[in-house]
């Protein structure tokens, strides 16, 4: 008789809607316990009913991912209630889209305190746990608009984005060795809230326009990209962007 086969367990930032939320429904859809985590304690848990209503396999938590503490107390919930992480993904971000001459301090660095600071943290607190424990995947996600400089998002924004690039592959070096592989997903316009929001419908039709296949993104689709990093089987992928943007940009 084999043993029982522990199921992996996957934390995603930012999963209380939109995109986060898509991804934390691939990641169930393939087999992980979730622990989805918002700012918004309640976008969260809602979240988290609509993934397992028996709350069996999901962990909803309060996390702001500016703070490095909250990571921190996280990770410790949810050793507490699964035992132990195998898999991070930091999804969460905010976005401005005030024109780049009209950007305060303030803003500036409330944007690129929480992108890029939260991945940072992210991979620094829950990095650090999987290398102790020999095994980990990290997936970041970065955006299109920081390979481009951005089109309808801030410069601010797109600098934050353009950075996690470079911090996925820091990590990635850092910990190698260990058994951990640190990636990134650059996504160009998706069919999701954050879009809705920044690009009006008048100037949808020029958007699709622009974009080679005519169309916008799925966020499942990107789900499933995040789950194929999470695998065990990508040892052998690390420090590396996975571009998915309909053609905008090209390497």
């Amino acid at each position: 008789m084999t043993g029982e086969v522990k199921l992996q367990t996957a934390l995603v930032t930012g999963a209380g809607q939109g995109l986060g939320f898509h991804i934390a429904k691939s990641l169930k859809l393939a087999g992980y316990q979730l622990v989805v985590t918002d700012r918004d304690p309640i976008a969260a848990e809602n979240a988290a009913m609509q993934l397992d209503a028996s709350g069996e396999t999901v962990l909803s938590l309060s996390l702001d991912i500016a703070n490095k503490s909250d990571f921190e107390l996280a990770l410790e919930k949810t050793i507490k209630r699964f035992g132990s992480l195998q898999v991070l993904v930091n999804n969460a971000s905010i976005t401005r889209a005030t024109p780049v001459m009209e950007i305060s301090p303030e803003e500036f660095n409330e944007v690129v305190n929480v992108n890029l600071g939260g991945t940072f943290f992210g991979c620094q607190v829950i990095g650090a746990y999987f290398a102790e424990q020999g095994y980990g995947r990290i997936v970041n996600m970065a955006s299109l608009a920081g390979q481009n400089g951005g089109t309808s998002t801030g410069a601010h924004y797109a600098a934050s984005k353009g950075a996690i690039i470079t911090v996925t592959k820091v990590f990635a070096k850092e910990l190698a060795s260990k058994g951990v592989t640190v990636n990134a997903v650059a996504p160009g316009p998706i069919e999701s809230p954050m879009v809705s929001a920044l690009v009006p419908e008048e100037r949808l039709a020029t958007l699709l326009d622009a974009i080679p296949v005519g169309e916008l993104g799925d966020a499942d689709f990107i789900g499933d990209v995040v789950v194929q990093f999470a695998r065990p089987e990508a040892y052998f992928t690390t420090g590396t962007t996975w571009d998915v943007n309909g053609g905008l940009f090209m390497r």
